[in-house]
């Protein structure tokens, strides 16, 4: 996919970089790329994959912008209070990259519809806040051969992880799932909601940057993503650990 002159400047710290380098900058160009929830995580993922140069960002949110929401997710504003959060982001992502085109999906991902969004696009990336919701991504990624992103937040803390379990590792080994690392969601009422609990907003700027470089290293091919590998991020400390987990086929 050729890229004009604007977008040659546009993306020149990109182009520099020998390992990304114009082959990188358009296999980004190319790539589509769906995002889970346009929220705290959300947020700072799409604006870097815009900012990026990602040709296509499908948003699947069925929320709307409340006042609440702005301490952390700031792909929206005051303005955009009561409108949908798709809508909302899709304004936002125009203004960053004219060049990105944007599919809105307001609904709520679920079992049954998640293996018909999933299949149109070459990564996805679940910022969302339940497990039910991710669950359905997992499996319908695993079913599509699609590379997921995943990341959750809570108060100070947070983790992400990369999923290809439908390939093998070095050891010959089938990549860990998502059902590997939690074979079984908590009890409903056992983890506090994020009303209930609270989080620190930039917590979520953090976790949802390292989700766009996770995405932005698939489509490029760029460095060694989290497979297989779970990293925490301690908030309150400044620490990170990064602990391997396999798969129990």
């Amino acid at each position: 996919m050729i890229l004009s002159d604007e977008e040659l400047e546009r993306y020149a710290r990109h182009i520099v970089l020998p390992e990304v380098g114009g082959p990188g900058q358009q296999r980004l160009k190319s790539a589509r790329v769906l995002v889970i929830g346009a929220g705290g995580l959300g947020a700072p993922l799409l604006h870097y994959l815009a900012a990026a140069g990602v040709g296509t960002l499908g948003i699947v949110d069925d929320d709307t912008v409340s006042l609440s929401n702005l301490q952390r997710q700031v792909i929206h504003d005051t303005e955009a209070v009561g409108t949908l959060k798709v809508d909302s982001a899709a304004a936002a992502l125009k203004r960053i990259n004219p060049h990105v085109a944007v599919e809105r999906y307001s609904v709520r991902l679920t079992a049954e519809n998640a293996p018909g969004l999933v299949c149109g696009f070459d990564v996805v990336a679940d910022g969302s806040d339940n497990f039910a919701t991710r669950y359905a991504a997992a499996d319908a990624c695993a079913i599509w051969r699609r590379p997921l992103v995943s990341a959750a937040v809570g108060r100070f803390d947070g983790s992400i992880t990369t999923l290809k379990p439908y390939e093998t590792g070095a050891d010959g080994r089938p990549n860990p799932s998502y059902r590997d690392l939690f074979p079984d969601p908590p009890p409903d009422g056992t983890l506090p909601t994020c009303a209930e609990a609270g989080i620190l907003g930039a917590l979520t700027g953090v976790l949802g940057t390292m989700m766009a470089l996770e995405t932005i290293k698939l489509i490029t091919g760029v460095g060694d993503p989290l497979i297989g590998r779970l990293m925490l991020f301690d908030g309150l400390a400044m620490r990170v650990e990064t602990i391997g987990y396999a798969g129990d086929r």
